[in-house]
């Protein structure tokens, strides 16, 4: 059984950046994907980032675009990481790691099976 721990959620103000992590254990790796998504109180969870697991390609949301970065971590690759630069107050959300298998809408966080605990950031304005 895959399990996902987040880290490296907190406090910043607007225009500051942060950098997640998504340490990943157990296993077997059957996964494909792994990706980042984020929860605000009283909305539904959405889509902020994805890497294939395999071949390092990376989709994001139209509001991560040109903010966030995805990457894997080549030295330990059980890690997965998320730098966060530009924060504004409306990227405040509880943040969750997932992975799930090679087929399934990339976007969709039904199409997950795995999933950590979540990290909070808080941006202040």
């Amino acid at each position: 059984q895959v399990v996902l721990v987040e880290s490296g959620g907190g406090l910043v103000q607007a225009g500051g950046s942060l950098r997640l992590a998504c340490s990943v254990s157990g296993g077997p790796f059957g996964f494909y994907v792994a990706a980042w998504f984020r929860q605000s109180p009283g909305k539904e969870r959405e889509f902020a980032a994805a890497i294939g697991w395999s071949s390092g390609a990376t989709y994001y949301s139209d509001f991560a675009k040109g903010r966030f970065t995805i990457a894997r971590d080549a030295a330990a690759e059980n890690t997965v990481y998320m730098e966060m630069n530009n924060l504004k107050p409306d990227d405040t959300a509880v943040y969750y790691c997932a992975t799930r298998g090679q087929y399934g809408d990339l976007y969709a966080a039904g199409q997950y099976d795995a999933w950590g605990q979540g990290t909070q950031v808080t941006v202040s304005s």
